[in-house]
């Protein structure tokens, strides 16, 4: 057996070995309602999966999120009565995440966030940023329509936040940590409790969902139940 060949093996062996693993987190991981209150996440833990979060994708590479990570336990009770879906969880989860998203004025093409991600983050030269603003703004009004709508802008910022919200859940659950995200919230009155706090630019920013971490306090009711492959793919050949 040459030594290509060997590596080819162990290169293959390693690939299933990693999709094996994938997989099982995605087993693993369920939306926790309770969490063990007693265990802590390793901070070494906890800045992985935020980096996770920061090495996302997003349209255009702009961006539009932010995360707010409430240890506060009175600003966790403060809350509780406007995130009905998050009774169990604001008490007991480890880390409790609320992921912002970007409204329209923060995104427009010239924007004081916008320019600052060309030309600042991924450093674009002057000529290629300007040419970059007028594909986004063509985007913005002709391609999607987004600027006809300052919700849907802010929606579109959202969906974009889920993608960085996903991989660190995803994250989570190859180290052996619990999740939960949560949309069950009275938006207007979470983000005013923010703002009392001081931590919400109500300009630039609204709420696009909250998602806490931690360990399960027990094992799920049941397994987990998905439709087969065949009834959400479909082969275009």
């Amino acid at each position: 057996m040459t030594a290509e060949t060997t590596n080819h093996l162990t290169n293959e062996a390693t690939k299933e070995d990693k999709k094996a693993s994938i997989l099982e987190a995605f087993g693993f991981r369920h939306a926790c309602k309770a969490f063990d209150s007693s265990k802590k996440i390793p901070q070494e833990d906890f800045g992985f999966i935020l980096e996770t979060a920061r090495l996302s994708p997003s349209s255009y590479g702009f961006e539009p999120w932010r995360f707010l990570v409430l240890q506060n336990e009175a600003l966790r009770r403060k809350l509780l009565p406007v995130v009905w879906g998050g009774q169990g969880q604001l008490p007991t989860a480890s880390h409790l995440v609320v992921a912002l998203a970007r409204k329209k004025q923060a995104m427009l093409p010239d924007s004081p966030h916008v320019q600052r991600i060309m030309r600042e983050v991924h450093h674009l030269p002057d000529a290629i940023a300007d040419m970059l603003e007028q594909k986004y703004e063509q985007f913005l009004n002709e391609g999607f329509k987004l600027i006809e709508n300052d919700r849907a802008m802010f929606e579109w910022a959202c969906r974009q936040t889920y993608l960085a919200v996903g991989n660190m859940m995803t994250a989570a659950a190859q180290i052996g940590i619990d999740s939960c995200p949560m949309e069950g919230f009275d938006k207007d009155g979470v983000e005013q409790a923010l703002r009392e706090e001081g931590l919400l630019d109500g300009e630039e920013f609204g709420v696009a969902c909250f998602v806490a971490f931690g360990y399960r306090k027990e094992q799920p009711a049941r397994p987990k139940s998905r439709q087969a492959m065949e009834e959400i793919v479909q082969w275009v050949e």
